[in-house]
């Protein structure tokens, strides 16, 4: 299992300079990759029903959260090795063109280490905000990924559909990655796995522990199904850590205790079948400090 960790993204903590001081800290630590997630907006008063019910408070690290992309490109600069992963980008809040003109310029500027997870997104707050429909946001989100990948593929390219349509035209530059950067699919249920497996693989949330095993044997029976060779996807999940002076025991959270407890448990989701675990340090509900992630990321080290 490949292990990656998060970028400074919310909160007081992210920051240009801690951004580039974890981007160059975990490549020379030898880490595999560096994640980022999105959120446009903190809701005052929610319309959506995460989380947990309608009208409650977002977690409090929403309130700050640099942009995904930017963020990206700014590391990229700064680093020569480590990839560079969304999870996830929300694909209504794009135009399949206008995405595809950044990812791959980021493809291109980075030298070919991007990996892209893209989602459908839960918040109608974020919806109403960009003006998209939040029905129908599934075949809006199948027509995407059908266009996005036209375009990175197809030379010249023209696309009409339902919701997107792409005069014949050139859109250049291309991904250096060919025929495209890894697109990895976020969210949950039945038809996620269908879209996952049609495309590079699973890019999900905090994927409980006890769920990752039965997960990964889903997506693989799906791959078989499909014609797909199941080791060839990419199962990925962030992993929301809390670093404890004292030991939590058996019934912790997964990965919520000491060092040696959180090490322990990464060793439980690599058995499991994940092919990527990240560790994400933005989501800490005590708020994350630099000190505290870079004595996890040190601690943790591949090969460490």
């Amino acid at each position: 299992m490949k292990l990656g960790f998060s970028l400074p993204m919310a909160g007081s903590w992210a920051t240009p300079e801690n951004q580039m001081l974890i981007a160059q800290r975990a490549e020379a630590l030898g880490y595999h990759s560096l994640w980022v997630f999105q959120r446009l907006l903190y809701a005052i008063k929610p319309q959506n029903d995460y989380p947990p019910l309608p009208g409650q408070p977002w977690p409090k690290p929403f309130e700050r959260v640099m942009d995904p992309l930017i963020s990206l490109a700014f590391v990229a600069g700064v680093t020569s090795r480590i990839r560079l992963g969304t999870s996830v980008l929300i694909m209504p809040y794009y135009t399949p063109v206008v995405l595809a003109k950044q990812l791959a310029t980021l493809d291109v500027l980075s030298r070919g280490r991007l990996d892209v997870g893209l989602g459908l997104g839960w918040s109608m707050d974020e919806f109403e905000a960009v003006g998209v429909p939040y029905a129908g946001r599934g075949r809006r989100g199948d027509e995407f990924l059908r266009c996005l990948k036209a375009i990175w593929t197809e030379d010249p390219v023209e696309f009409t559909g339902e919701f997107y349509r792409v005069p014949r035209s050139k859109v250049e530059p291309r991904p250096v990655q060919i025929p495209h950067p890894p697109i990895t699919i976020g969210g949950y249920g039945p038809t996620v796995v269908r879209r996952a497996v049609a495309y590079d693989g699973f890019n999900g949330g905090n994927v409980p522990l006890q769920q990752v095993a039965p997960l990964v044997a889903e997506i693989k029976a799906a791959a078989r199904e499909a014609g797909r060779d199941p080791a060839a996807l990419q199962i990925v999940s962030r992993g929301s850590f809390q670093l404890h002076a004292s030991p939590k025991g058996k019934d912790r959270r997964p990965l919520w205790g000491t060092i040696d407890e959180i090490r322990e448990d990464v060793g439980r989701y690599a058995e499991a079948g994940l092919t990527e675990l990240f560790l994400e340090a933005n989501f800490d509900p005590h708020g994350v400090t630099l000190e505290r992630a870079l004595e996890v990321m040190e601690a943790l080290a591949p090969g460490g």
